[in-house]
């Protein structure tokens, strides 16, 4: 883990339960001498699967609560515990009924129950008018279409519904007894106006006759407590979309700097004051998320290492030095995608799926694990040119640095590859962003820290940043065929 590991015991710790759609931790952290330590304390899978009863694919939100528990559990034997929260992936939730027992389950934003609802819903209220009142992109698992198919297809789920709480949420609930919806992760459902009420209109569109949530409570805020034996904690909904979380944890010195929280999906934008939802942003797709201290994420999702994860699983290989290697060997420019296309979504070949769309487009089809690997890190480092290009034009203001945060900060190619496409410095760095925007939101709340732009300098200060200048810029070849792949009616609605 980056930064100083060691937790002590005399003093209190935070901990941050960071949840990612493909495996789960558990990190304590402290605050000493204007140094931020973490130490991880546990890490655990996460994995959707069909569920027997009801088809769907689904999340077991019994074993992760049972694997949060026992973090915890752990973290309190380092030092005692100050404060808990939970970040997790957007859109998903978990039903309560009246007695506060679940409804359903939990089912998992790439099933595929959702195909079709977006143009059933917009057949009720249109495009324009969904994002004028939310500000957020169109995307076929966004929380307001997995309710549009809940509506038609789970009627007794609904009858019995009482509460609907984000993954986070939930998690907190079960930690502290309390019921309610934080702001960051609220927004993602698709459901939540700009002025952060929740729209009954929508509600309708999507089938339904009342609200379920909460009115939303600020990130930053102190639930309830949580006890674990004879030791309490207080629970705190931090920013509890770990992208919001993330932003949190992203060491910006300059408004003109962007950020590109990078992992399993890549999720690259601007912090602002102000929404940007104009005619322009619609078209392409923009998301405006909130932010900690009600700011917006304006920000575009790309599929992100998703591709590479699942080219590496079906060659059965690890994402390690020697791959990547291989792949910095490999012929550039070679082939590329749209990683945003649907077809990538969730495959039962990957492979498959690149060759069809490299013959689709009369490109050379990849062969190796290298050139497959070639190709989704070109691609991706394109998508990265493409939005970076589009935020500048909103805007009116060009961009000065990339901001690289999370996992994908280790994939140095990567990282080269995106500065080279964007032609800015990129700073790669904190690996554990999320984790650290969960914490400095919890430190905030408490006072430890008085404020966002302390909790960054702090940030600065405790952790290792990569910096990547760029070189050699792209073939205008390369960049031309894939502004034609992803242009509008050919970038696919996920």
């Amino acid at each position: 883990m980056t930064g100083k590991d060691s937790i002590e015991k005399q003093y209190p710790c935070f901990v941050a339960v960071d949840l990612g759609a493909s495996s789960g931790r558990v990190i304590a952290a402290q605050l000493r001498k204007g140094t931020l330590s973490l130490r991880e304390v546990s890490r655990f899978p996460i994995a959707f699967s069909k569920d027997q009863h009801s088809g769907y694919l689904c999340w077991d939100i019994n074993a992760i609560e049972k694997n949060i528990r026992q973090g915890i559990e752990e973290a309190s034997q380092l030092a005692p515990i100050a404060t808990i929260g939970v970040d997790s992936w957007g859109v998903d939730y978990v039903l309560l009924d009246a007695q506060l027992q679940r409804v359903g389950q939990a089912v998992c934003y790439r099933d595929s129950r959702t195909q079709g609802k977006i143009e059933q819903v917009t057949a009720v209220m249109p495009r324009a008018e969904i994002y004028r009142r939310t500000g957020i992109q169109f995307q076929p698992y966004n929380t307001l279409y997995q309710l549009a198919a809940m509506a038609v297809q789970e009627p007794e789920w609904v009858g019995k519904t009482r509460h609907l709480l984000m993954i986070p949420d939930y998690l907190h609930f079960r930690l502290c007894g309390v019921i309610a919806n934080e702001y960051t992760d609220a927004t993602t459902t698709q459901l939540l106006n700009l002025d952060g009420a929740w729209d009954q209109d929508l509600f309708a569109a999507a089938g339904l006759n009342q609200i379920w949530m909460q009115p939303p409570v600020a990130a930053g805020t102190i639930l309830g407590e949580a006890h674990f034996g004879n030791k309490i904690s207080k629970v705190v909904a931090g920013s509890t979309h770990d992208t919001a979380s993330a932003v949190v944890g992203t060491p910006f010195e300059a408004e003109t700097e962007a950020f590109l929280s990078s992992g399993t999906w890549s999720l690259m934008g601007v912090e602002s004051v102000v929404p940007y939802a104009s005619e322009q942003a619609l078209q392409w797709n923009f998301s405006n998320e909130g932010g900690f201290g009600r700011r917006y994420r304006v920000l575009k999702n790309i599929m992100g290492l998703w591709l590479l994860q699942r080219i590496t699983l079906e060659f059965q290989i690890p994402i390690d030095d020697a791959l990547l290697s291989a792949t910095a060997e490999a012929a550039a420019w070679r082939s590329i995608v749209n990683p945003d296309d649907a077809r990538f979504l969730n495959p039962d070949s990957m492979k498959q799926a690149i060759v069809d769309y490299c013959v689709e487009t009369r490109q050379p089809a990849p062969e190796t694990a290298a050139q497959f690997a070639r190709c989704a890190l070109e691609s991706l480092a394109l998508s990265y040119r493409l939005v970076k290009e589009q935020l500048e034009s909103l805007r009116g203001q060009s961009l000065t640095r990339i901001r690289i945060v999370g996992g994908g900060t280790k994939n140095r190619l990567l990282n080269q590859l995106c500065a080279n496409a964007c032609q800015l410095p990129v700073s790669a760095g904190p690996v554990e962003a999320s984790a650290l925007g969960n914490i400095c939101s919890q430190m905030i709340a408490l006072g430890e820290i008085p404020c966002l732009d302390a909790a960054r300098a702090f940030i600065r200060q405790s952790f290792e940043i990569n910096e990547y200048r760029p070189m050699e810029p792209i073939p205008d070849s390369a960049w031309n065929n894939f502004q034609q792949f992803a242009s509008p009616g050919k970038d696919v609605q996920r």
